[in-house]
């Protein structure tokens, strides 16, 4: 596997084909609503091969996705001085977990992926948004890193518990979507690190999660343009139910 060609080559067309059409619908998704593309890409890739093989298709188009998303809103400064415990804890607490877990294969990280998957999706369905307080902040936050960063080494999902947490910090919409941008990006560094000390971020991986970038991308643009025509509310509610069926099947399936 030492050229992407060889990666998709083994994979065959059918996988190749839901690689292109998995990453394709994860952009569109982050396009609209900010969030979801490792989510997505990990739920549907974990369906035909191992986590960690789907997790290293993910680390470019995510990589790159989330220091576009990042890059605009003029509030990286500020945000980086209020939430680098949290994000330095998440990258503290991935490696700490791929030392400990990591995601070699087997069942149990089958339906780890599916249990996070499920408990995303039936938060972002049902629990109300909460609100955290200056000095709950400063020890929530490193302790939600912390968790976030473990269940990102075993699971490859970086949303849990980061995501609500961020949430319930009372940003405005620009700033809560940098800050999603900056702790997915630091989240998906620490995963690509922890992939590569143990063996399973190859050059083949890189080549293959540098192909799956350009679908990403044309996905973004086409979620960007439906966003200005759909109810965002409607659609993430639609999103979180089909992350809940697929988590669901994930867990029961293993």
């Amino acid at each position: 596997m030492n050229t992407f060609l060889a990666f998709y080559q083994n994979l065959g067309l059918a996988l190749t084909l839901l690689v292109i059409g998995t990453f394709l619908l994860a952009g569109t998704v982050k396009g609209i609503i900010g969030l979801g593309l490792p989510t997505i890409a990990m739920g549907m890739l974990g369906l035909a091969m191992l986590p960690a093989q789907a997790a290293a298709l993910l680390i470019i188009p995510s990589t790159v996705t989330n220091l576009w998303q990042l890059a605009f809103g003029g509030h990286l400064s500020v945000l980086l001085r209020r939430l680098w415990p949290m994000l330095l804890l998440i990258f503290l607490g991935t490696g700490l977990g791929t030392v400990w877990l990591g995601m070699d294969g087997g069942q149990w990280v089958v339906r780890a992926l599916g249990a996070a998957l499920l408990v995303y999706a039936l938060s972002g369905l049902f629990l109300p948004t909460f609100e955290v307080k200056a000095q709950t902040e400063r020890w929530l936050g490193p302790v939600c890193g912390l968790v976030t960063g473990i269940i990102t080494s075993a699971t490859g999902v970086f949303v849990i518990p980061a995501v609500p947490y961020l949430q319930a910090l009372g940003l405005n919409r620009d700033q809560l979507v940098q800050a999603l941008g900056l702790s997915f990006t630091v989240s998906t560094l620490a995963l690509a690190a922890g992939l590569a000390w143990r063996g399973t971020l190859g050059g083949g991986g890189i080549s293959a999660s540098l192909l799956a970038l350009v679908p990403a991308l044309l996905g973004m643009w086409l979620g960007q343009v439906v966003r200005q025509r759909i109810s965002a509310l409607l659609f993430k509610r639609v999103f979180f139910i089909g992350m809940a069926l697929l988590g669901g099947h994930l867990l029961i399936s293993g």
